[in-house]
């Protein structure tokens, strides 16, 4: 274990260090200046074809077998998006960066939005059938199709990095979270409960059974779920954490004074319990792509199973995610924090228990932690779900379409590993393959930047000349 933990904090630094960070920002101010600020001067176009489409019935919601909706895709990654990275993650980022994180959070949001949207109009644009009907897509297919054969290779390193990724960060890491959280509220009413280790065996059985019965419905069903389960738990938890910041309003001017200041300095925002600028932008970027996971490579995956046909049109529902994931729920996350008043141990890993505090303070520390369960468990559970999805269609590229199948088994039974097993460690390992999927994803990013300019400005000037010539 310990050789375990030195080799993975040796691969850790160099993927996570400053050239990774600095690639992974620099790939998306190219394409922000390529595409002239596409996500800032059409961001109202985006949020009409993708959120505004959610509420227009006249619009054809149905999909062929083996695919989704527009929607139904935008809601699997979103559901692989919004784990417990929007809630534990920003967290984690905060207590071990400082209020600052939270300002480069927002930072790599900004520029994840036209990262996203580049990857999925790639993913759409490069998909292939697979023997099975259904689309098949993302980074290791836009590489092998857009580059060409002789990178297949670098398909393939993004497909190994990424189907165990989606074990630990995209399971093991979440199931892991949940036990943690329905024990908190066991505790919270029953502070002298010993029976934690039987609690988290059942219920790692019970989300495994859940698990299968999804995963084993193909596509479609996991697409009717994530597209019900996500806006719920949505909108539960963006409403619980807005009561906090309302309630304690007169918190925010010196709250954003904390992170701006910190942003630059974080040991004067965090009583010198911080240190450099850089631990700040570090955890804030981290936690900002494992939440939102733009550049990573994950979600244009679950794009890629969209009816959809036009790559710009789905390319705007990345736009959306990355608001909704980073903007929306990460920023209450770490305003409910901040705004709430509760002690935070700054440069100490920090947990759920603060979220339930934060809580606490309005909805008193039962309900703070019946919220942060529900919130967590929810979330966690849609992630898990989506990242079964990507780790067989990496296993589909490498080994062909019958791997699938073994594949989802063995996940299903990490699922119980994960719920009895110690966190830390898994982040850490979960935080080093995120980073080895980062690498051959923005590799091909950045070869096909010129593909994603093209197809976005035919978009635009085929939308003006319709506007001239209806």
């Amino acid at each position: 274990m310990d050789v375990i933990i030195r080799v993975n904090d040796a691969v850790n630094s160099v993927v996570w260090g400053a050239p990774v960070l600095i690639l992974l920002i620099g790939i998306g101010l190219l394409l922000t200046i390529r595409t002239g600020g596409m996500q800032f001067r059409h961001f109202g176009h985006a949020m009409k074809n993708t959120l505004g489409k959610v509420f227009d019935k006249s619009s054809d919601k149905k999909a062929n077998t083996g695919e989704m909706t527009p929607f139904q895709a935008m809601t699997t990654a979103l559901a692989g998006t919004v784990g417990t990275g929007s809630i534990a993650g920003v967290t984690a980022a905060i207590a071990l960066g400082g209020p600052g994180a939270l300002f480069w959070l927002w930072v790599a949001a900004l520029i994840g939005m036209i990262t996203k949207y580049g990857e999925v109009l790639l993913a759409v644009k490069y998909r292939e059938r697979t023997e099975f009907g259904e689309w098949a897509g993302g980074p290791m297919y836009y590489i092998k199709n857009g580059l060409g054969s002789k990178w297949k290779w670098l398909a393939g390193f993004f497909c190994i990095a990424a189907a165990l990724a989606a074990l630990g960060t995209g399971n093991a890491v979440q199931v892991g979270n949940i036990t943690t959280s329905i024990n908190t509220v066991i505790r919270a009413f029953n502070p002298y409960f010993t029976g934690e280790a039987t609690a988290n065996l059942i219920i790692g059985i019970v989300i495994a059974v859940l698990t299968a019965i999804v995963l084993f419905g193909g596509v479609q069903r996991l697409g009717a779920v994530t597209e019900k389960l996500v806006p719920a738990m949505a909108v539960v938890y963006v409403v619980a954490c807005l009561a906090v910041v309302v309630v304690n309003f007169k918190n925010i001017p010196g709250v954003l004074g904390d992170i701006f200041a910190g942003a630059f300095s974080p040991a004067g925002a965090t009583g010198g319990a911080v240190g450099s600028m850089m631990l700040a932008l570090s955890w804030g970027i981290k936690r900002g792509v494992f939440s939102n996971e733009a550049g990573l490579g994950t979600a244009p995956m679950a794009h890629a199973n969209t009816s959809e046909k036009n790559p710009v049109k789905q390319g705007f529902y990345g736009v959306f995610e990355v608001f909704m994931a980073s903007i929306i729920i990460c920023t209450l996350t770490g305003l409910s924090l901040l705004c709430s008043g509760i002690h935070i141990n700054y440069g100490i890993m920090g947990s759920t228990a603060l979220n339930v505090q934060a809580l606490g303070t309005v909805f008193g520390l039962k309900g703070g932690s019946i919220i942060i369960a529900v919130g967590i468990s929810l979330f966690a559970f849609s992630t898990v779900l989506s990242w079964a999805l990507y780790g067989g269609r990496c296993c589909e590229f490498l080994l062909g379409s019958k791997a699938i199948r073994p594949y989802q088994i063995i996940y299903v039974l990490i699922v119980v590993v994960g719920a009895t097993m110690e966190l830390d460690l898994a982040w850490n390992i979960a935080d080093t393959l995120n980073g080895l999927m980062i690498i051959p994803n923005l590799i091909g990013l950045f070869a096909l930047s010129g593909v994603i300019v093209k197809e976005t400005r035919e978009y635009f000037a085929k939308g003006k000349e319709e506007k001239k010539n209806p």
